[in-house]
């Protein structure tokens, strides 16, 4: 071997054995940082019980508090979570003046949004609520305007977001492995939340127009929406088009239960299928680009890295398996603590603000259109 190779083969080696021992002190730097101190506002979402279940398994944060209006559910939720009864208080005012959260997690109704991060903002505490992240896009803007003002994080929760073949998808479209977007096909939903046998106090807001925005439109069409945003680099559609169903108009009087909003952008079509009333849960995608195509597979919420693919050249589609996620983009909670601590910083992504602005704006569109039965174009 000649010296001058044997040199850089020395010089490499050293390089690599460097980095090699400092990564136990990174993982240990990681390690000692504090848990950030999160706050629950609200138990009338059904998620929160996720949250509760699953606490035990993120260290990186720190429950304070949980407010609460209904005495009656506090003492449910005492009682089911085994939680000290001094973690929780009547409401979110007192709660935040005495425990000094990071974050609060809203599990209110959609509309609660808006007031629980005006309680919160102006004390310089993050927020992450629960998909979508407003009713209206007054209520929108007037959370972006808390979140720039008191220059806090303001973060929109979707299951979607860790699953890893939404991931995978969106990276090989973003790759050329399949060509540019023309079409995006999104599926969600479940036979609906009475079916299910969601919580009282769940679908009773669920079902509200006021408090939920609509029915099956707003609790399930928002996923798709979200997603294209984000395929769609944070851009609005020029168009949106919408049409809404009352398929159980005895069990959902009030509110859509089947949805399909179709979104025109210049060079492709966005259609996205939210419903009460498919036979089994869905939580997939198709995404079709000019030389291929790649369709999400939802088994389950633990299963969530399949995926069909045909590429140029192939004569049929395959099976691939998404890899797994970065840990900071695994789960809410990873994420939550990432962008807190200062190492992730949401733009234009799924949980972002300034994407979930426009997600409002269009879900106020599609329910316009649905309403009045035109298309609505949205200003530029």
């Amino acid at each position: 071997m000649p010296p001058a190779m044997r040199t850089l083969f020395a010089t490499l080696r050293l390089a690599a054995a460097a980095l090699i021992a400092c990564l136990p002190l990174a993982a240990s730097a990681a390690a000692q940082q504090p848990p950030i101190r999160v706050a629950v506002v609200g138990l009338v979402h059904d998620h929160v019980r996720g949250f509760f279940g699953s606490l035990a398994a993120h260290p990186e944060v720190q429950l304070v508090g949980i407010s609460e209006p209904s005495a009656a559910l506090r003492q449910q939720y005492i009682a089911s979570t085994g939680l000290p009864a001094s973690l929780f208080y009547p409401s979110e005012t007192a709660m935040l003046e005495a425990t000094h959260p990071q974050a609060i997690l809203v599990y209110t109704s959609i509309a609660g949004h808006r007031a629980a991060i005006q309680a919160a903002a102006p004390m310089h505490i993050a927020a992450m609520v629960e998909k979508p992240l407003a009713t209206t896009v007054a209520d929108a803007l007037a959370i972006q305007q808390l979140a720039a003002q008191y220059h806090v994080a303001v973060l929109t929760n979707y299951e979607t977001t860790w699953y890893a073949n939404n991931t995978a998808a969106h990276q090989m479209l973003a790759d050329g492995r399949l060509g540019e977007l023309r079409k995006l096909v999104v599926h969600d939903g479940h036979r609906g939340p009475k079916e299910i046998g969601v919580s009282p106090e769940f679908l009773n807001w669920l079902t509200d127009p006021v408090q939920n925005g609509g029915g099956a439109m707003f609790d399930f069409g928002c996923y798709g929406v979200d997603l294209a945003t984000w395929f769609q680099h944070g851009e609005a559609p020029l168009t949106v088009t919408a049409v809404a169903l009352h398929i159980k108009p005895k069990i959902y009087p009030r509110v859509d239960d089947d949805s399909t909003i179709v979104l025109t952008y210049p060079h492709a079509q966005v259609i996205v299928q939210g419903s009460w009333n498919w036979p089994f849960e869905r939580k997939d995608m198709e995404v079709y680009g000019s030389t291929g195509y790649v369709d999400t597979v939802y088994v389950d919420t633990h299963t969530t890295n399949q995926m069909r693919v045909r590429l140029p050249g192939d004569t049929a589609e395959h099976l691939e398996l998404a890899p797994p996620l970065p840990q900071e983009q695994a789960s809410s909670l990873h994420y939550l603590a990432a962008v807190l601590q200062g190492t992730l910083h949401p733009e234009h992504d799924l949980s972002s603000l300034d994407t979930n602005v426009t997600v409002v704006r269009i879900l106020a569109a599609a329910r316009e259109s649905a309403r009045t039965g035109r298309t609505i174009t949205l200003a530029r």
